[in-house]
């Protein structure tokens, strides 16, 4: 085998190690990219994987309305897809420790059942750790039939511990249809 050869087949090789080597990193990036996302989400409060907020009900146990002190909440509602998605009202006063319930409602415009989601976001964001919701339809997706219409109500309470620099919250929900679900029937 001649030198040239020789050279060949080490460059091959050091080629085909390199190869090897990006395949692993770039397996090994895709793997992380969840806890990365859901890193992202935390920091940023965006909250795709919604849960019920656990600390709604000791809340509403420990506290008592106050009346001297209110904020204006404005609902606002964005859809992805074809949907119809709006709240009742769209903005309301509220005293903190005050339990409220609003109504959103939701149409299905598709000829298809469909599976949704609504992801709720706050502004400002620091509202958001002192804007607790005791029931809210973003807490699961939501089944529809074909032309379906439904009202979910969302009821919350928000904490007398919001700073007082906070006189305004939007609670926003974009609704939109969960890629690749199909609606369940409830037994």
């Amino acid at each position: 085998m001649s030198s040239k050869q020789v050279a060949s087949k080490g460059l091959h090789r050091q080629m085909l190690v390199r190869l090897a080597v990006i395949v692993v990193a770039m397996f090994a990036f895709g793997y992380a990219l969840v806890p990365i996302y859901r890193a992202i989400c935390k920091v940023t409060g965006i909250n795709v994987l919604t849960k019920q907020d656990v600390n709604a009900a000791e809340v509403v146990k420990n506290t008592q309305v106050d009346t001297s002190r209110s904020i204006e909440v404005i609902f606002d509602a964005n859809e992805r897809g074809n949907w119809v998605f709006k709240p009742e009202t769209h903005r309301m006063m509220v005293h903190p420790g005050e339990i409220v319930t609003i109504k959103y409602q939701v149409k299905n415009n598709l000829d298809r059942d469909v599976q949704g989601q609504a992801i709720p976001s706050y502004l400002p964001m620091k509202a958001a750790a002192d804007f607790n919701k005791l029931e809210c339809f973003c807490f699961k997706q939501q089944p529809f039939k074909a032309g379906e219409s439904k009202e979910f109500p969302v009821v919350f309470v928000i904490n007398p511990k919001m700073p007082k620099d906070v006189h305004t919250v939007t609670l926003s929900y974009t609704f939109f249809e969960v890629a690749g679900a199909t609606a369940q029937a409830k037994p």
